[in-house]
């Protein structure tokens, strides 16, 4: 890890889009990669509504056919629960403790609230992540950062997010993390986003802070066209 990848709150952001999906998108499109056209047309269950999350999403019933096929195959019940979502998430991530930052995507996921993730809840954040707008970007980057779900982001909310970054990390980076650098994200955080300074970042701080810097927005579309 290249010290500069830890000093600017722009690569923070790029390296919180990345984390968000590379673990279940991966594991999807390694078991989608093996199934042709033929094999595509005979996948012998599909989530209930397919025709609905087209709608809802921004994927075709192909993609959205090889998609299930390895969510399926990682998870056979069809749901996800949390450690289940943990234990996936540590192999991508063996050299540090991912265990905490997965649980605050596990709950971003989980839209319904109810303690798993459907399929459907799947594809519709993925859908998001990878082809939604900006604006429906930042909100559901707003939404992961904001833990307790009261439409604002608390340094305590904040510091929490970036531990779990550094804990999944590990501790073996070159070269070595300060162990003051979460704190200095924190307070970078807040000092572009807390624009009248009371010590929240309200969603609409979020979005014309985010919305207004360069960085931040190629970091958006770093997924284009990646399915």
């Amino acid at each position: 890890v290249h010290a500069t990848f830890w000093e600017t709150f722009q690569e923070l952001m790029t390296t919180l889009c990345v984390y968000v999906c590379v673990s279940f998108l991966s594991l999807s499109l390694r078991a989608g990669d093996a199934e042709d056209d033929a094999e595509l047309s005979t996948v012998c269950y599909r989530p209930e509504g397919l025709d609905r999350l087209v709608q809802q999403t921004n994927f075709s019933k192909k993609e959205l056919q090889v998609l299930y096929r390895g969510f399926k195959n990682e998870c056979p019940r069809g749901v996800v629960d949390e450690e289940t979502f943990k234990n996936i998430y540590s192999q991508f991530f063996p050299q540090g403790d991912s265990s905490m930052y997965a649980h605050f995507l596990f709950e971003a996921f989980d839209i319904n609230n109810n303690g798993s993730v459907s399929f459907e809840e799947f594809v519709v954040s993925l859908s998001i992540i990878l082809r939604g707008s900006i604006t429906d970007k930042l909100n559901w980057a707003f939404n992961l950062y904001d833990l307790n779900k009261d439409g604002c982001i608390t340094k305590e909310e904040m510091t929490d997010i970036i531990r779990s970054i550094y804990d999944m990390m590990g501790k073996h980076t070159y070269p070595n993390i300060k162990d003051s650098a979460p704190r200095e994200h924190v307070d970078s955080f807040f000092q572009k986003m807390d624009k009248n300074h009371d010590g929240v970042v309200t969603i609409e701080e979020f979005l014309e802070t985010c919305q207004k810097d360069e960085n931040i927005m190629q970091s958006m579309h770093m997924f284009d066209n990646v399915i």
